[in-house]
């Protein structure tokens, strides 16, 4: 693909010398993980959300989670040794990582964040995972996650009920 947004996750990932595929698809409000999932023909267990929560203090933190899966804050909470862990406003999340909601990326954020990573994540061949703006992911190898950012390995997954 020749033509892509360059945006800071871009940007933090050539920095790190990091091989990326982009992939631009067709962005829907509330599609979430699901809707990018099918626009790239892969499973939403390969699509990796990048969640923006914050610990009791107000401090911000990154977990990286699965597309079908949402993340136990109760077992997160207890894993960082604090008393609870919430989901950010948007107005939070957006403030602290420079990325609208719905592009937020793990890579080139405003501020620097503690990255939290469901451990599954790390066996995958290849994930995609937000490129910094709404409709575009970037596929790369999920070892490359540690060569650009600390990531810390959790267990914290819930299996999610759609219907």
């Amino acid at each position: 693909m020749k033509h892509y947004p360059v945006t800071a996750a871009v940007r933090a990932l050539r920095a790190g010398k990091i091989d990326f595929i982009p992939h631009l698809y067709p962005y829907e409000e509330h599609g979430g993980t699901h809707q990018a999932a099918s626009a790239l023909n892969v499973t939403e267990y390969e699509v990796i959300k990048t969640l923006v929560m914050e610990i009791d203090s107000r401090r911000p933190l990154l977990v990286l989670m699965h597309g079908d899966r949402e993340v136990s804050t109760k077992r997160l909470a207890r894993e960082l040794g604090v008393k609870r862990v919430s989901p950010c406003d948007s107005i939070s999340a957006e403030k602290c990582t420079g990325y609208k909601v719905g592009g937020i990326s793990p890579f080139g954020t405003k501020k620097s964040l503690p990255v939290y990573v469901e451990s599954s994540i790390m066996m995958l061949g290849r994930i995609f995972v937000n490129g910094g703006k709404q409709g575009f992911m970037v596929e790369i190898d999920p070892c490359d996650l540690e060569k650009v950012l600390a990531v810390k390995k959790v267990n914290v997954a819930v299996w999610t009920t759609s219907f």
